[in-house]
């Protein structure tokens, strides 16, 4: 390659690792070289020389369902954003013991800093990369995040947004099916926030409110709206957090020879609007910011790795997606 841009290889060296300024004219002839000979870069032989990788981790425990649309738009955001600051991002889905990853994937030495996701209220690992002098971000939050960089849903926001737009329609009576039990007993943050926000929207707009229950699956789903009218037959809207219990919930709703809107306005919480157009009729959805979550965390912990600033703090409300299956409650409700 020196031979080819005509210069030292010591002059390579430094414009291809920036070890000492090289002249621009120099610089682009010694890429021209490189791109030539389809020369690449060896990204751990240089982190050996600056101590520097430059590979963040995003460590993602897998979701009981898999990794759907709304889930990947986390990763994706991420990705582009830590890409366009000259990072590279390795997805790592935790297994059992998240501590047990972390201690492995931090002392190979191979990545820089950490962006966590799925945060509990009580998480051990943002206590963990801490003590062990790991940089880290969080998109999420733990109970008491103090001075730690993280980017999260608004929850207070999005949950009067929802409860504005079913009261806005005329509906009085709102329930609510958040994620299974276990989830929530676990202290999974999105779940624990966005009870207690719905909670507070609705009593602060005057609605009745129902809750209690954490369908997890299309069967669950059905069972739990059976329930819940069983209880409460004059709800008139319902939000749901889980896809797979709204699958459910239509079901319900067909089998009592209802109809969405006309019967039962329903609505996705926490989903895309790609996820929702899946659904017939089309759902109205609380969207996450996801992309832009993604991004904001990324960035975080990149302006972390490269200086101490304040601590970085962003909350950012879901989008309400009107669709379908919105409409005023049906008469003499």
């Amino acid at each position: 390659m020196a031979e080819r841009a005509q210069v030292a290889v010591s002059t390579v060296s430094a414009a291809l690792n920036g070890t000492r300024p090289v002249a621009a004219a120099t610089k682009r002839r010694i890429e021209r070289a490189a791109a030539e000979l389809g020369y690449r870069p060896n990204v751990l032989a240089r982190g050996l020389q600056s101590k520097r990788t430059r590979i963040l981790a995003l460590l993602y425990p897998a979701p009981r369902g898999g990794f759907g649309l709304t889930e990947m738009q986390f990763a994706t955001g991420a990705a582009e954003a830590a890409g366009e600051l000259g990072y590279h991002l390795l997805l790592s889905p935790e297994n059992a013991d998240p501590i047990e990853e972390l201690r492995h994937l931090t002392g190979l030495g191979l990545v820089d800093g950490v962006l966590l996701m799925e945060v509990r209220l009580d998480d051990e690992r943002p206590e963990f990369l801490s003590q062990a002098g790991v940089p880290f971000s969080m998109i999420g939050r733990t109970r008491e995040p103090g001075s730690l960089d993280y980017a999260d849903i608004d929850f207070a926001a999005t949950a009067r947004d929802a409860v504005a737009h079913v009261a806005g329609l005329g509906h009085r009576k709102l329930a609510f099916f958040n994620l299974p039990a276990g989830t929530y007993a676990t202290g999974y943050g999105p779940a624990v926030r966005a009870g207690e926000e719905f909670a507070a929207a609705a009593r602060e707009a005057g609605l009745g409110y129902v809750d209690g229950f954490g369908p997890g699956s299309a069967e669950e789903g059905r069972e739990a709206f059976e329930r819940l009218l069983a209880a409460r037959p004059d709800v008139t809207a319902l939000a749901v957090m889980d896809d797979h219990a709204a699958v459910g919930v239509i079901a319900g709703v067909a089998a009592r020879g209802w109809r969405i809107p006309e019967d039962l306005t329903l609505m996705l919480v926490l989903s895309s609007a790609r996820v929702a157009e899946m659904f017939h009729p089309r759902l109205t959805t609380l969207e996450p910011p996801s992309a832009e979550l993604g991004r904001l965390g990324a960035r975080m912990l990149i302006d972390r790795l490269e200086g101490d600033g304040p601590p970085q703090q962003r909350l950012v409300p879901c989008g309400l997606v009107a669709g379908d299956s919105s409409a005023p409650p049906r008469s003499g409700s």
